[in-house]
C-alpha cells in the first residue's frame, strides 16, 4: 500500500479540546469536549494533597470557581492551574 498526500489530507483529524465547563459541586466541573463527549471532574481530591500553596488555594471555592476556556484547555488565572486535556478527558487528575 503506498500513502499518498492526497490519502493523508483526506484523513479526519481528532482535536481534543475543552470547548465548555461548568461547576457541577464543591471543587468539580462537567467538561464538554470538541467530540461531544461530557466528563464530570471532580479536582478536591489533587488540591488537597498539593503541598505547594499555590494550588491550595484553590480550595477557595470561590477561587476554583473563576477559571477560564482557553485555547482547548481549562485554566485558572492565566495558566496558574492546568491540566492536560486528556487527563481531564480520562476524568481523572493526577
Amino acid at each position: 500500500m503506498r500513502i499518498t498526500e492526497t490519502a493523508v489530507a483526506e484523513a479526519p483529524v481528532e482535536v481534543l479540546a475543552v470547548v465548555a465547563a461548568e461547576v457541577v459541586g464543591p471543587h468539580s466541573l462537567s467538561i464538554l469536549f470538541a467530540d461531544g463527549e461530557r466528563r464530570v471532574v471532580d479536582f478536591g481530591p489533587f488540591l488537597r494533597r498539593a503541598s505547594h500553596p499555590a494550588i491550595q488555594a484553590y480550595l477557595d471555592e470561590d477561587r476554583f470557581r473563576q477559571f477560564a476556556i482557553s485555547n482547548g484547555n481549562v485554566n485558572w488565572n492565566d495558566y496558574d492551574l492546568i491540566f492536560p486535556v486528556a487527563d481531564l478527558y480520562a476524568g481523572a487528575i493526577r
